[in-house]
């Protein structure tokens, strides 16, 4: 892993996630946050929107899945990286972390931990070799302890975040950061 993208993540572990313009300009202006994850956007405006982020000093990793336009192939981390400023990429799609991790992008692999056959698929992510596993939903101490527990890749937690109680349970139980839409967890 990037030790620069690490540090920088460990540093401010308030992630703003923004899933539209308001949100975005909203982050852009919040001093503190200096990683946006982004979770909206086609393939018409990506880059402007990366471009943005990239201009307030701030890094910016785009969830691939989310994007309208782009295919479920690989090529669409080809896209993001040639078309775009984006630092990195978020998705659900191991192929994808692995063609992005060949491009030389920060990587972020989401998990939904359902159930206890999610839960333990999580041990054979080690071969993927995400620079972070995201797992979802964020506040469940308990699956996040054991998460950390099994894998050595850095965790962090993202969905359902509302609150500081939120934050601090997610980080006192070892996740290196968390996500959120919720903009009034932004500026905590």
């Amino acid at each position: 892993m990037d030790q620069h993208f690490y540090d920088t993540v460990a540093a401010n572990p308030v992630i703003a996630a923004v899933k539209d313009f308001e949100g975005l300009e909203h982050c852009l202006a919040e001093e503190d946050i200096q990683v946006v994850f982004v979770l909206f956007g086609d393939i018409c405006n990506i880059s402007e929107i990366i471009e943005r982020i990239k201009t307030a000093g701030k890094m910016a990793l785009v969830h691939v899945d989310l994007i309208t336009g782009l295919s479920n192939k690989e090529v669409a981390v080809d896209f993001i990286q040639r078309n775009t400023l984006a630092d990195g990429i978020i998705s659900t799609r191991q192929s994808f972390i692995r063609r992005a991790r060949d491009l030389h992008l920060y990587t972020i692999l989401r998990v939904f931990v359902i159930d206890s056959i999610a839960l333990s698929s999580l041990e054979k992510l080690e071969s993927v070799r995400p620079d972070f596993i995201e797992i979802l939903p964020g506040v469940m101490p308990k699956t996040i302890r054991k998460v950390c527990a099994i894998t050595s890749i850095p965790v962090l937690a993202g969905g359902l975040i509302a609150d500081k109680e939120d934050v601090m349970n997610a980080l006192e139980a070892g996740a290196t950061a968390i996500s959120t839409t919720n903009q009034q967890v932004w500026q905590m």
